[in-house]
C-alpha cells in the first residue's frame, strides 16, 4: 500500500496524472458496464470510474470496504459542484480490496437516521461520518491556537496529578481505592485548582494545562462526567490584566478557527446587573429583551401573588413581548409551567389592547397601578406582559428562562453571531437554609473584594468576590477568580464555611502550610474546552465534540462501562460490594 494522494486533494489541474488512492467505499452505483464508487478518507471523497475490464473485481464490494485504487485522473463529464474534487474522477486501472466490511447498522454519512444510543454503541463507525470528523478537527484547531497563544505569552505547560486527595467542594468526587493503603482512597481531580495555586507558590508565575477533570454529577446536553478544560494561572497580575489576557486568547481562537475578528475588550456586566436585567448569570446578549423592575409600581399592593416580591429580598419583574394576539390560553399555560419549572411560584400574564390592560389579574390592581405600569413599560398596542414575583433569585431566574424561550422560538438572534462578555462581582457566599450554613459561590479559595472585607463578620452574603465568568451566546465558557494568598484569610474563609479545625487540617492541611512560605498574589481561570468546541461547531450537545462520550445515563454504550469487576479485584482492594 502506497498512496500518492489523499481523497480530498485532486483538482482539475491534476488531469492526466497516474495516482493511487486508498479509502472506504462511501457509495457504489452500478450502471451495468460501468461502476462508480465514491472513495472516502478523512480529507474528502474522490469518484472512481470502473469500466467493464474491472467490474468483476468489484462485484462483491459494498459500502465501507477499504480499496486501493490505481488509475488516471480524468475530467468528469457531469461535474459535482458540492465537493472540492467534483471536477475530476479517477479511471481505475487496478483495484485491490484491502479489507471487507459487514453491513453497517446505520448510514455512514453526514445525515443519518440512527438514534444517538445506536450511534454511540458503534461510535467508531459514527466517527467515520465527515460531519463528526470535522467537529473533532475543529476542536484540535482550537487547542492548537490556545497552545500557540499561551506559549507566545510566556506560559509553561505543566501536568498535574490525576490521582489526588479527596477534597469535595460541591460535586461528588470519583474515588479510586488504594491497594497499597487498604481503606484509603485517591480522588480524580474535579479541577487542578490546588495544584495550579501551588505552582504559583513554587514561582512558575504563568502556568497552563489542557486538563482532564472528573465530576460525579447528573448529566445533560452540555455536561459530561469526564471533561477537558484549559486551565490557566498567573501571578502578580490584576483582575483587569487576567481578563485582558483571556480576551487575547479567545481573539486568536476565533481568528484561527472561524476566521472572525472579534472586538475587544469584551463588555463587563456585574452579576447583580445580569440577573436583574436578563435573569441569568450567563445571559444570551445576541437579542435585546430586558426586564423592568415593578416593585415601586406595586409598593402598596395587597395582591397575594406580589406580596413576597415586596419583601427585602424580593422582586417584581416584567418582560414585554410583541404580538400578544398570537398567544392562546394553551400557550400561556405552557409559559406558566415553564416559569414554575424554573423556580417561580406562578406567572402573571397581561395583554395590552385599546389603551388598557387585559387579564385575570387586572381586577387586583388600582387604576394608578395600571397607569404607572403602562407608563413604566412604555406599552404599545398588542403587547403582552409577563410578570414574576417573589424571591429575587428565583423570580429573576424563572423570567430568564422565559426570555431564552422567546429568544429561540421567535428567532430573535442571528445564530452566526458570537457575543462575548464578562460577568464580574459575583457574591462570595450563598446560604443553604437546608444545611444552615454558608457555601462558596465559586470555590473556597476565591478572594473577597477588598472593599467588602469589613462585611465578612457582619453581613457575609453582601460580600462580593474577585470572581469572573466568560460568557458566549448564553453559555458559560469558563470562569475563575483572584485567589486568597494570605494564610489567615484562607483559614477565616474555611471557618465561614463551617469547616472544623480537624476538617481543615484533613482536607487542606498541606495547602494551608504552603501559603505560609511567601505566596504571591495570583489568579486564573479555566475554559471548558468541550463547550468552546460545541459552540464553535454549532453542535447541539457536548457529545458531538468528544470522541468517546458517555450517554445521558452516565454509561458508555460502546464499551458498556461501568461494569462489575471480578471478586479477585475487589479482594485485592479490600472492597465489599453490598447489594
Amino acid at each position: 500500500m502506497q498512496r500518492t494522494h489523499v481523497n480530498g486533494e485532486l483538482r482539475i489541474s491534476d488531469v492526466g496524472k497516474k495516482v493511487t488512492l486508498i479509502g472506504w467505499v462511501a457509495k457504489r452505483r452500478n450502471l451495468g458496464s460501468l461502476v462508480f464508487i465514491d472513495l472516502r478518507d478523512r480529507t474528502g471523497i474522490t469518484q472512481i470510474l470502473i469500466d467493464e475490464k474491472l467490474t468483476d473485481e468489484v462485484k462483491n464490494v459494498r459500502n465501507e470496504y477499504i480499496l486501493e485504487v490505481t488509475g488516471t485522473v480524468i475530467e468528469r463529464t457531469s461535474k459535482n459542484k458540492n465537493i472540492p474534487t467534483g471536477d475530476i474522477e479517477v479511471k481505475a486501472e487496478k483495484v485491490v480490496i484491502i479489507n471487507s466490511a459487514n453491513q453497517t447498522p446505520f448510514i455512514i454519512a453526514d445525515e443519518t437516521d440512527a438514534l444517538e444510543d445506536t450511534r454511540l454503541k458503534y461510535r467508531y463507525l459514527d466517527l467515520r461520518r465527515p460531519v463528526l470528523q470535522q467537529k473533532l478537527f475543529t476542536r484540535a484547531k482550537i487547542v492548537k491556537a490556545m497552545h500557540q497563544y499561551l506559549d507566545d505569552n510566556g506560559f509553561i505547560e505543566v501536568e498535574t496529578p490525576i490521582l489526588a486527595k479527596s477534597t469535595p467542594e460541591g460535586a461528588r468526587d470519583y474515588l479510586v481505592p488504594s491497594r497499597v493503603h487498604p481503606g484509603s482512597f485517591y480522588a480524580l481531580p474535579q479541577s487542578p485548582q490546588q495544584f495550579k495555586q501551588l505552582l504559583m507558590v513554587a514561582g512558575f508565575e504563568r502556568y497552563y494545562q489542557v486538563a482532564r477533570c472528573f465530576r460525579d454529577e447528573d448529566l445533560r446536553a452540555d455536561r459530561q462526567l469526564d471533561f477537558t478544560q484549559l486551565d490557566i494561572e498567573m501571578s502578580f497580575m490584576s483582575q483587569d490584566e487576567i481578563l485582558t489576557m483571556t480576551e487575547g486568547l479567545l481573539k486568536k481562537v476565533m481568528k484561527d478557527v472561524k476566521g472572525i475578528d472579534i472586538e475587544t475588550p469584551f463588555r463587563r456586566f456585574t452579576y447583580k446587573y445580569a440577573m436583574n436585567t436578563y435573569g441569568s448569570d450567563k445571559p444570551d446578549t445576541r437579542f435585546d429583551l430586558k426586564f423592568t423592575e415593578l416593585k415601586e409600581v406595586f409598593a402598596n399592593s395587597e395582591f397575594k401573588a406580589f406580596t413576597d416580591g415586596l419583601a427585602k429580598d424580593g422582586t417584581i419583574k416584567a418582560m414585554v413581548i410583541d404580538n400578544a394576539d398570537k398567544y392562546s390560553r394553551k400557550d400561556i399555560d405552557h409559559l406558566t409551567e415553564l416559569a414554575k419549572k424554573n423556580g417561580a411560584k406562578g406567572l402573571v400574564v397581561l395583554k395590552y389592547h385599546d389603551g388598557s390592560l387585559q387579564g385575570s389579574a387586572v381586577k387586583f390592581f388600582t387604576e394608578k397601578e395600571c397607569a404607572d405600569m403602562i407608563a413604566k413599560l412604555q406599552l404599545k398596542e398588542n403587547q403582552m406582559v409577563l410578570i414574576t414575583a417573589g424571591n429575587w433569585i428565583k423570580a429573576s431566574t424563572a423570567l430568564g428562562a422565559l426570555r431564552n424561550y422567546f429568544g429561540k422560538n421567535l428567532h430573535l438572534y442571528d445564530p452566526q453571531t458570537f457575543d462575548f462578555l464578562w460577568i464580574v462581582d459575583f457574591p462570595l457566599l450563598e446560604y443553604s437554609e437546608e444545611d444552615q450554613r454558608y457555601y462558596s459561590v465559586h470555590h473556597p479559595f476565591t478572594r473577597p473584594n477588598d472593599e467588602d472585607l469589613p462585611l465578612l463578620d457582619t453581613d457575609p452574603l453582601a460580600v462580593r468576590s474577585y470572581a469572573y465568568d466568560i460568557v458566549l451566546n448564553g453559555y458559560e465558557l469558563g470562569g475563575g477568580s483572584l485567589r486568597i494568598y494570605d494564610c489567615d484569610m484562607q483559614e477565616k474563609m474555611f471557618e465561614l464555611l463551617s469547616l472544623s479545625k480537624e476538617e481543615i487540617e484533613n482536607r487542606f492541611g498541606f495547602f494551608i502550610d504552603a501559603l505560609k512560605y511567601g505566596t504571591p498574589p495570583h489568579g486564573g481561570l479555566a475554559l471548558g474546552l468541550d463547550r468552546v468546541a460545541m459552540i464553535l461547531t454549532n453542535s447541539d450537545s457536548l457529545r458531538d465534540v468528544i470522541a468517546f462520550p458517555k450517554n445521558a445515563n452516565a454509561k458508555c454504550p460502546m464499551s458498556d462501562a461501568p461494569t462489575p469487576v471480578d471478586q479477585k479485584q475487589l479482594d485485592e482492594l479490600h472492597i465489599k460490594v453490598v447489594e
